[in-house]
């Protein structure tokens, strides 16, 4: 009878200890996709800042993939131009550039679909820019 409750005993815990590894490595993997979302966002809000203060464009959405380490990932950018004039009549602009990552897009664009292992960042910056 001994033998028996040890052995239901030792099994329950072994099943507890497996269930418990496993979730371990499932977060283990979702914090290396939070992080590459979060690379892959930067990515995008660093391409979306270029644009406005180099090119001075700035488009209403875009969305593009990335390739490398994070080609799992798309990235779509939204930019929102806001001109103004300042006291000496200087003309500038306000560029606020938001660039979501997700790994799992829906029709080629963030937000996507979730599931079990949907990782999606949102990043957003300022720029301004003289003319």
């Amino acid at each position: 009878m001994t033998a028996i409750f040890l052995l239901v005993v030792i099994g329950a815990l072994i099943a507890y200890l497996l269930k418990m590894s496993g979730l371990q490595h499932s977060s283990i993997a979702l914090d290396v996709l939070g992080a590459r979302a979060y690379q892959a966002s930067r990515a995008g809000v660093d391409w979306g800042v270029y644009r406005a203060l180099r090119d001075n464009s700035c488009v209403g959405s875009a969305s593009f993939a990335l390739t490398g380490g994070l080609s799992e990932f798309t990235v779509t950018v939204d930019c929102t131009d806001t001109p103004y004039t300042e006291v000496d009549s200087t003309a500038k602009h306000v560029y606020l550039i938001r660039a979501t990552a997700c790994n799992r897009p829906n029709a080629g664009a963030c937000p996507g679909t979730p599931g079990p292992f949907y990782v999606e960042r949102q990043l957003q910056a300022l720029a301004d820019r003289a003319n």
